[in-house]
């Protein structure tokens, strides 16, 4: 049994049985994949693959346990290799990031720029995603760090700490009826189009909600992932925008007014988090730190030893996270 073949498993697991593709995300041969995968089954005896001719059709039951602890497996050879580095070769490493446009355009600007001028020599990778992807990513181990909001828990093997809390603003064009609206109520919005983001995207559940417990039924005319899409259409007088507070700025954005809307919605929370087993270089201890300060090394720690997501909360009970 070799750590490639236990590689290769786990890629075409990946990559949903797919061996062309897998071979081609690691940078070798088909039939060299599939020799590998069947020399391995022989070894073992059972297969992990069922085949309908030469394609992949379904994992075995045997298999699915195998390639669970196959990347059990791979995590743990990676974190061998980060502990040697953290030791031999403190400032130098790659941090790997996947994260939705909010956070990428309007959070994290600052955070990377402070990062970097502690480690000058660390290259940083950041992928933007819907809150799924994201998730997905850090869950299979193809990125380090998750940032979102929506999502998070559909994975149980990814260690989710709360960051900060958020709210939204509503933003019209200036000669808008709402413009000078000041006591701004959910039955007013909804007399108008209202531009939004897509579910599943930068707290959109928190919004439906709030609009479903008060009997209501807005009319969604657009939805975007990206704020600055919506502040686009808004601009065009296309509807009523529903943002995050903090994707507007007002030199940026002079052209739209502002409305507070906390009190309209129920805050979301974000977070930031890695695949469970993985093993945090100082570097790594330093990013989440700059992101949110109340995550210290001894707290992050902690949450690493938990079992169960119940467990992770109890940690955070007692902490009066910041508003963003």
């Amino acid at each position: 049994m070799k750590i490639q073949q236990l590689k290769y498993i786990c890629e075409v697991a990946n990559h949903d049985l797919n061996v062309s593709a897998t071979a081609e995300s690691l940078f070798t041969s088909q039939p060299g994949v599939s020799k590998q995968i069947r020399m391995l089954e022989d070894e073992l005896d059972v297969q992990i693959f069922q085949r309908n001719g030469k394609h992949l059709t379904e994992i075995t039951p045997a298999g699915r346990i195998i390639i669970e602890m196959a990347a059990e497996i791979l995590d743990k050879v990676k974190g061998v290799k980060r502990v040697a580095d953290d030791f031999s070769n403190k400032r130098h490493g790659s941090l790997s990031i996947a994260t939705t446009h909010t956070q990428a355009r309007y959070v994290l600007p600052k955070i990377i720029q402070d990062f970097i001028k502690l480690y000058p020599d660390i290259s940083l990778d950041m992928h933007q995603g819907t809150p799924v992807q994201i998730s997905e990513l850090a869950s299979k181990g193809t990125v380090d760090f998750a940032i979102a909001t929506e999502a998070l828990e559909l994975f149980d093997n990814l260690i989710m700490m709360p960051c900060y809390r958020w709210n939204r603003s509503v933003i019209v064009c200036h000669d808008h009826p709402l413009a000078n609206e000041t006591n701004l109520t959910l039955e007013t919005l909804a007399e108008y189009p209202i531009v939004t983001y897509v579910f599943g995207f930068t707290g959109r559940s928190q919004l439906d909600h709030a609009f479903q417990k008060a009997g209501l039924s807005p009319k969604l005319v657009f939805t975007a992932s990206d704020a600055d899409v919506i502040k686009t259409y808004v601009k065009m007088n296309l509807g009523v925008g529903i943002v995050a507070s903090m994707a507007y700025d007002p030199k940026i954005d002079s052209e739209l007014v502002s409305i507070d809307a906390s009190h309209l919605f129920e805050p979301s929370v974000t977070r930031i988090g890695f695949r469970r087993g993985t093993f945090l270089r100082a570097y790594m201890y330093e990013f989440i730190k700059l992101f949110a300060p109340h995550l210290t090394q001894d707290i992050i720690q902690q949450s690493m030893q938990t079992k169960t997501k119940q467990e992770l909360e109890e940690i955070f009970n007692s902490i009066a996270l910041p508003y963003y």
